[in-house]
């Protein structure tokens, strides 16, 4: 398995550990890791920390260069939120651990050029499956429903 992928299914199952949303990232440039994070919306009170946001959050403040040279690894297909921000920030590719459980805007991000790479790796499908089973409340909540 990719080891960015893996770091962005540790992050999500940290995620879970805690009490929350297990959706993780992790933000790569160069082959490094540059920013992790997990869904804090629950442990935080947060209305916009979902993974992606934390790991770029994480990040701190980057050039618009940097971002322009790198993969936003996440565990699940992104929502409006966070595709707006890869696109805002001219992030050029998402790797994608699994959409079955929730379809973000993938349309949006390729309409802008953004390339996907979606794994539908089981780990990544059976957490989510198995949290939205255990926590729908939590989970219709961070989805906006």
């Amino acid at each position: 398995m990719d080891k960015f992928l893996t770091a962005a299914i540790d992050e999500a199952k940290k995620g879970l550990d805690e009490g929350g949303i297990p959706i993780g990232s992790v933000l790569v440039h160069k082959g490094q890791i540059i920013g992790r994070g997990h869904n804090q919306r629950v442990q935080k009170g947060s209305t916009v920390l979902h993974g992606e946001m934390d790991a770029l959050e994480n990040a701190g403040r980057l050039s618009a260069a940097v971002y322009k040279e790198c993969t936003l690894y996440t565990t699940l297909s992104p929502c409006p939120m966070c595709s707006g921000t890869v696109m805002l920030y001219g992030i050029p590719k998402v790797v994608i651990g699994e959409n079955k459980n929730f379809m973000g805007n993938e349309a949006l991000l390729r309409e802008h050029g953004v390339e996907l790479d979606v794994r539908q790796d089981p780990e990544c499908i059976t957490m989510m499956d198995e949290f939205i089973k255990a926590r729908p409340d939590l989970w219709n909540e961070d989805i906006g429903e």
